[in-house]
């Protein structure tokens, strides 16, 4: 009875794609993500607090980029997310999401820039020859 009991839990663990569709949910793969999450937190505040790079569009810049490789990071090794779980459906689902935050995104900046550009009074002496 355990053997065709251990034989139901494996095919139940393979079928939610437990087996090859997950980062190892190991010790030693929690501490690997801990380990580079601090150090992607700590680089930022070292660049900002330090002044190491020329200017402040260029600290934004790498700031943004390694809060980016973070995002990657809790998502391989906290959310044991890629290609393989559930099929490659947590990956588009993923995808999905990030294409519509930047047209979001990019739709209200636009938005906002031409507003700004259209609604804001033009220079004051073409004010004065109004009147």
């Amino acid at each position: 009875m355990s053997a065709h009991h251990n034989d139901e839990h494996a095919v139940h663990h393979d079928a939610h794609g437990h087996e090859d569709g997950h980062a190892p949910s190991t010790f030693k793969g929690y501490m690997t993500g801990f380990v580079l999450s601090a150090i992607l937190t700590i680089i930022p505040f070292w660049l900002v607090m330090g002044d190491v790079l020329d200017g402040k569009s260029a600290t934004a810049l790498a700031v943004l980029g390694i809060g980016a490789v973070q995002m990657v990071v809790h998502m391989v090794y906290f959310l044991h997310m890629n290609s393989r779980s559930e099929g490659g459906w947590t990956l588009l689902a993923l995808i999905f999401t990030l294409v519509i935050v930047m047209i979001a995104m990019a739709g209200s900046l636009w938005v906002m820039y031409h507003l700004n550009t259209n609604m804001m009074p033009g220079p004051l002496h073409d004010m004065h020859s109004m009147s």
